[in-house]
């Protein structure tokens, strides 16, 4: 299955902002760029909120059919390995294998052998174009390799094969993540890596490494920006001597996961890949679900309600709701505003807190770091939160549409 040039994950947690989400990426369509849209929601987000990946796939494909959308889009089941993806595979045909927990396993002694006999082909140094230092490939840099990424890789395997066994080769897009772990993959290791993909026989058309820096749930990048542009553009010409040498599908393309809101390397992005003609995935995770809060506190009294009710809970309930997340978090207590002082804010100041402006006066992005795990909350109010969604469809869309369009797609794909 051919996922096209651009795609963009579009996270959506209650399931209630297809339209808006691909009335976004219409939008692109429109203005000359074709962005495929791939509904995301993990195996987590479904137990937390109680759903199952039967809806996604509902909801997604009524969004294509009330706009008329005549493109390709996919449903994606996000971060699943052997134990879970079952529960997706009749309905999702994009799987994204995470396999960040076996990063470091050891492998058996065989596999590494084999392994190490298949690089012997490079003749121990392996130059590719665009990047001036030469891989010096000595038996000590792939014994580390192996060790760091190799049962990794064979466990994506695994699961690559399971899904093949049931769907069959060719009708799912196969995407490879190792993003959320705290060490970044180098160039050098996204070399080896893609080297293991291709030995395993892992169609990748994705592959999200972990890069340089902090990628934060919701909030803006934190680190490095000129480590980070030395990365990306090296990965994009990895993955391009990769596709050529190792067989791997054309189309294969870089994913940024918590790639929401990070404003500071989009333009970064969007001038790399266009310097040299590539794809690029980007997930949006909870960014929807953002601006959902955003559209009730805007919509009255009893949007607002809600909006303030769900910050006093997840304030409550805070070590609860941030342990899943601990590691793409980063909260500065004294930084959180009382439930008291946020009693006495208007819809437009509560928006302005939790809405991701940079620059603007009224922005906390510990607010809005607090918010984005907070969905369990509303998960947990059931029919009363989903029914002001519907209710507030309108302001609550519009929020959606323009956070996509105005605030992601225009700096990632220069609209």
């Amino acid at each position: 299955m051919e996922i096209g040039k651009f795609s963009f994950g579009v996270g959506d947690r209650f399931n209630h902002e297809g339209k808006a989400q691909l009335s976004a990426l219409i939008e692109a369509t429109a203005n000359g760029v074709e962005v495929t849209p791939v509904w995301n929601k993990s195996n987590r987000e479904h137990n937390i909120v109680k759903s199952e990946p039967e809806g996604t796939r509902i909801k997604a494909d009524a969004a294509i059919k009330s706009l008329g959308w005549e493109g390709s889009y996919f449903v994606d089941a996000d971060h699943i390995n052997l134990t879970n993806v079952d529960r997706f595979i009749d309905h999702s045909d994009f799987f994204t294998l995470d396999v960040a927990m076996y990063i470091g396993n050891k492998s058996e002694e065989n596999d590494v052998a084999a392994f190490k006999k298949s690089c012997e082909i490079f003749g121990g140094e392996v130059t590719i174009p665009g990047i001036a230092n030469p891989i010096d490939i000595t038996d000590e840099l792939l014994e580390l390799v192996a060790e760091k990424y190799l049962a990794a890789i064979k466990e994506a395997g695994r699961i690559y094969r399971h899904i093949a066994d049931v769907k069959g080769e060719g009708n799912f897009v196969t995407e490879v993540s190792m993003d959320e772990v705290e060490e970044p993959q180098t160039p050098v290791d996204m070399f080896f890596i893609l080297k293991m993909i291709a030995n395993e026989k892992i169609p990748a058309q994705t592959i999200a490494p972990k890069f340089t820096g902090r990628f934060n749930k919701g909030v803006d990048y934190i680190g490095d920006v000129e480590q980070f542009a030395k990365e990306f553009e090296q990965d994009v010409l990895v993955i391009d001597f990769a596709v050529k040498e190792f067989g791997l599908p054309d189309d294969l393309k870089l994913s940024v996961h918590s790639g929401s809101d990070k404003f500071t390397i989009y333009p970064i992005m969007a001038e790399i890949i266009k310097k040299y003609d590539k794809g690029l995935h980007v997930k949006t995770a909870g960014t929807t679900w953002l601006e959902e809060v955003i559209g009730l506190s805007i919509s009255g009294d009893e949007g607002l309600a809600v909006a303030k009710d769900i910050y006093t809970q997840a304030l409550a309930r805070k070590e609860e709701l941030c342990g899943p997340y601990a590691d793409v978090i980063d909260i500065d207590d004294s930084k959180l505003p009382t439930p008291e002082e946020v009693a006495g804010w208007t819809g437009e100041m509560f928006a302005n807190t939790l809405r991701h402006i940079p620059g603007h006066p009224d922005y906390n992005l510990n607010f809005r770091q607090l918010i984005h795990v907070g969905y369990k909350v509303a998960a947990e109010m059931g029919e009363k939160y989903t029914a002001l969604l519907e209710k507030h469809s309108e302001v609550v869309g519009s929020c959606v549409e323009e956070n996509i369009y105005d605030r992601h797609l225009k700096r990632l794909f220069d609209l």
